[in-house]
């Protein structure tokens, strides 16, 4: 096979060579490879009939003017059209194996966090790390599946509001059973390093509802902070979804729609930290983001 590293199109040549490839590899080996476009009336038709999207529009059309009304009410709050919310949660459904349509909520959409504990554990600490400075994989403008590792700074100024929509079914294993979601806050104050926790407290027993808090003052600058669920003599599962660590005009949770909260970030996005790592795990902890039907 040819190897080039330079090549001279004509002209008048150039559509054609660009309509027949595409960029490969961008970040460790830059190269093009060959689109493949040639596909015959009948695989054209074959792969409509299996492509997801037409049962999915069978569906969404039976939907009434009311329902798909809720769905896009519910798409709102991920900032998305009620359609598209609807092709997510109805091609999990089909990959779980569900049938039917779920009931759309504002509080929880599609996939959404799960941290589960049973024996032999009764405890489990995730965190999200916010340093000032660190990477995030961040979407192209203007293309379709490009992604690039961007650099954020994130200078914390406060009020600072935590919070998330949750559920749980969790049961006491020890003397001192608890679910909360904190946020850590590292300063330096009058040549002291302190830190100071904003808590939320988790009921250990609840159907899908909204919490937060708001941290309005400290002593001095904060140098960063970290965010923390942890569950404590406790067995079972916290569903969350909607994470918020906001301030500064932004919320600057990373994943906050829970869409893949251990996703690693491997080759060309090593630098990008996880969105939640494990602190406190063990046999019988496990977390993740997963597709349920309440």
């Amino acid at each position: 096979m040819a190897k080039t590293s330079y090549i001279n199109i004509d002209p008048s040549l150039e559509g054609a060579f660009y309509g027949g490839v595409q960029p490969g590899d961008r970040f460790t080996f830059a190269r093009v490879i060959r689109k493949n476009l040639l596909l015959s009336r009948t695989q054209k038709i074959k792969l409509a009939g299996r492509s997801l999207f037409s049962i999915i529009a069978d569906v969404w059309r039976g939907l009434s003017t009311v329902t798909k009304g809720l769905w896009s009410t519910a798409a709102d709050e991920v900032g998305l059209s009620g359609w598209q919310l609807f092709v997510s949660d109805y091609a999990a459904r089909l990959a779980n194996g569900l049938e039917g349509v779920t009931t759309p909520s504002t509080l929880h959409q599609a996939r959404f966090g799960n941290l589960h504990i049973e024996s032999p554990a009764n405890e489990a600490k995730i965190s999200q790390l916010h340093p000032r400075s660190y990477y995030v994989k961040q979407k192209v403008a203007g293309k379709k599946n490009m992604y690039s590792p961007i650099l954020v700074t994130e200078d914390l100024s406060l009020p600072f509001i935590l919070g998330l929509n949750y559920k749980t079914n969790l049961s006491a294993s020890g003397a001192d059973p608890y679910a909360k979601l904190y946020a850590r806050f590292w300063y330096s104050y009058q040549g002291r390093n302190l830190e100071q926790d904003l808590v939320i407290d988790l009921d250990l027993v609840t159907n899908w509802k909204n919490a937060e808090n708001t941290l309005t003052t400290l002593e001095t600058i904060i140098v960063r902070y970290d965010l923390y669920i942890h569950l404590h003599d406790v067995v079972g599962d916290l569903y969350f979804d909607h994470v918020k660590a906001y301030h500064s005009g932004q919320n600057w949770a990373r994943d906050p729609n829970c869409k893949d909260i251990d996703a690693n970030f491997t080759r060309n996005f090593y630098q990008v930290p996880k969105s939640w790592v494990g602190i406190i795990t063990s046999e019988g902890v496990d977390f993740e983001s997963i597709y349920k039907d309440f």
